[in-house]
């Protein structure tokens, strides 16, 4: 038997359950995403799960299960099972789905802490550190920042200065496989029943990281690349796998763009050390563009507040206000067509 505890399961849990329909099924927690099914961890062991027509076709693919989901299913053969209820989420972990303007994917659910994963070499960028803890603390996730590699050459005062706005709010570990003591610190902090989400680029190293603090290679690594001396890219799915009398990991793969789904821009001016600065404009209402006595535009001019970290700012805030502003609409037309489609099957006398 699987104590389903140390994989987050909770009080809280068992009331949203006792709310379904299907409370007298089993329950168990999405492990790995696969195409058409889903590996289903609960109280037996592990067993593959597939969805209902109804929850196939009548969700949106951003409500279809993700890796941290707590789902409720029917067996039906050996090691095989019916997904027919998802527990409602809560601490998801979204990005805009590439290639569309408001549409979202989960990447994991249920999740306590993201590490955001960068290696110390060209893969370094502060500027993408920002978008991700953004993304993070949307959700009310704490995030923290592990910089990997770090047995390479490195200037760490020159990338201690780079990041000073961020590690003054959130933890930043330097991390090694090669080195026991770096992995030692880093799964200090994941506690017993939390789960930890892997995010970042490919080949910094999320597998290994993994493997590492789980002390057995548990997921598939590829060896450097001789010819540009990076990892390749090797996670081709978001997979959850439990740490010893510590947490659940889940690792993702790598991902080039990682585009911003907030309702809320203003917490961005939190996160970069703005809002401080803002309480001192003249306006309450100033955007730090161009209004008069604005002291977030003064502390740039005196170098108070970096002026790289001033234009991070403004962009991911136009990007949060697009995304938010294009969601508002779309939410607005499924209401007036969910209406229309009400009122035409009123007309027709269908119930």
């Amino acid at each position: 038997m699987i104590n389903l505890d140390i994989y987050g399961w909770d009080d809280k849990l068992n009331q949203l359950k006792q709310k379904s329909t299907h409370k007298t099924l089993h329950h168990g927690r999405i492990a790995v995403v696969h195409r058409t099914c889903y590996d289903v961890i609960f109280e037996n062991g592990l067993l593959q799960c597939e969805l209902t027509g109804n929850m196939m076709f009548s969700r949106s693919d951003s409500e279809l299960p993700c890796v941290g989901d707590w789902v409720i299913f029917q067996p039906f053969e050996e090691n095989k099972g019916i997904i027919v209820d998802i527990l409602p989420r809560e601490r998801t972990l979204y990005r805009k789905k590439n290639g569309t303007i408001a549409d979202k994917q989960a990447i994991a659910s249920y999740v306590d802490k993201a590490f955001i994963v960068q290696s110390l070499d060209d893969n370094f960028n502060v500027r993408r550190a920002e978008r991700f803890i953004a993304q993070i603390l949307e959700e009310n996730i704490n995030p923290a920042l592990i910089l990997n590699k770090a047995d390479i050459i490195f200037d760490r005062s020159k990338i201690e200065e780079q990041i000073k706005h961020l590690s003054c709010r959130i933890p930043v570990f330097f991390t090694s496989i090669h080195d026991h003591q770096t992995i030692i610190l880093l799964r200090e902090s994941i506690l017993e029943g939390e789960t930890v989400v892997f995010v970042g680029s490919s080949g910094v190293g999320k597998s290994s990281l993994v493997n590492a603090l789980c002390e057995e290679p548990l997921l598939r690594t590829s060896d450097i690349s001789m010819s540009t001396g990076k990892g390749r890219h090797t996670s081709t799915r978001r997979e959850m796998v439990l740490m010893k009398n510590a947490g659940v990991l889940i690792d993702t793969p790598g991902v080039r763009e990682f585009g911003l789904t907030i309702d809320d821009a203003g917490s961005l001016a939190e996160m970069l050390d703005i809002s401080d600065l803002a309480k001192s404009c003249r306006f309450k209402d100033c955007e730090h563009t161009g209004e008069p006595d604005c002291a977030v535009l003064k502390a740039v001019d005196n170098g108070v507040l970096a002026l790289d970290v001033y234009e991070s700012y403004l962009k991911l805030q136009r990007e949060a206000w697009h995304f938010s502003a294009t969601e508002h609409e779309r939410r607005k037309r499924e209401k007036s067509f969910s209406k229309l489609v009400t009122q035409v099957k009123k007309n027709k006398g269908i119930s």
